[in-house]
């Protein structure tokens, strides 16, 4: 109870951040990372990666429309289907979340980019056949932006409307792969923190894990990963970075530190002097997608 009386303060104040953007958490606000964990190395995204390129193919985004049994309403979410997407072809998935201060449209509105990003890889052939799915994380009836601390228990059962209306809706609508070998989940702040959370424990749905700068909603690497041997052996990726300045390091250091300390496989990026921004969480989906489904 203590826990959930901590964790609803803290996203009390992330949630009064403009909604626009996600609010900056200045380092030590909650905790800094710890001093035994030894990050992966970083490597610069290539310049432009994240600019509109002449002369290559495009992608489209559909925002489409959704029956959420849990939810008990029809809910909405954004698709990117990739250049020349073909019906008679397969694709992996790869579930991309938003933070507390987004929704649906997060990713695409706010400076994440992320139909130009995948478009480069694309045209670099730097990633396997995909689609991107950017729903609201918010499982309420009420899911708009300003649901305020409302929010945290919507958040917090995105996964029953995840797991039970939306995966079978994707794979009515798209050509697509139905096992977890073909499904990746990712999210930012509050979806980063929701990724950890739904992904690892559903590891029979998600084979790819990814963290971009999660947040207090993410669970102890304890309740994370009950089973080190489990672990082990269905996670193919847990893959994570935080800004070097974000506040919430000790997030997704602490998972690293247990990781370590346990044998399972996992990577941490400390993004030099990064902040609790797109600048990071645009790097994480460049890196994480070309990881993925290979």
């Amino acid at each position: 109870m203590k826990k959930y009386f901590l964790a609803a303060a803290v996203l009390t104040v992330l949630a009064g951040g403009v909604y626009a953007q996600e609010p900056s958490i200045p380092m030590g606000m909650f905790g800094g990372a710890p001093t035994n964990v030894k990050f992966d190395p970083y490597v610069a995204a290539p310049e432009g990666f994240d600019q509109e390129r002449e002369g290559i193919d495009r992608g489209t985004v559909e925002l489409i429309e959704y029956a959420s049994e849990s939810v008990g309403t029809t809910r909405k979410c954004n698709v990117y289907l990739p250049p020349k997407y073909d019906p008679k072809k397969k694709y992996s998935v790869l579930y991309l979340l938003h933070g507390i201060g987004g929704d649906e449209w997060e990713w695409m509105n706010d400076g994440g980019v992320p139909n130009i990003i995948m478009d480069n890889l694309y045209a670099d052939k730097k990633v396997a056949d995909m689609i991107v799915v950017m729903p609201n994380g918010r499982a309420a009836k009420n899911d708009s932006r300003d649901g305020g601390m409302g929010s945290f228990m919507a958040f917090n059962d995105f996964d029953k409307d995840l797991i039970g209306s939306l995966i079978p809706a994707i794979e009515n609508k798209y050509s697509v792969y139905t096992d977890k070998n073909h499904r990746a989940i990712a999210g930012l702040s509050m979806g980063g923190g929701q990724s950890l959370n739904f992904g690892l424990a559903n590891m029979d749905k998600f084979a790819y894990v990814g963290g971009f700068s999660s947040a207090p909603n993410t669970r102890t690497p304890q309740q994370l990963i009950p089973d080190v041997e489990k672990t082990k052996a269905e996670n193919k990726l847990l893959w994570m970075v935080c800004g070097g300045a974000d506040g919430l390091m000790s997030n997704s250091s602490r998972l690293k530190a247990f990781c370590d300390e346990n044998g399972v496989p996992c990577t941490l990026i400390e993004y030099p002097q990064g902040e609790h921004n797109f600048v990071v969480w645009k790097y994480g989906l460049y890196n994480f997608a070309q990881l993925i489904f290979k």
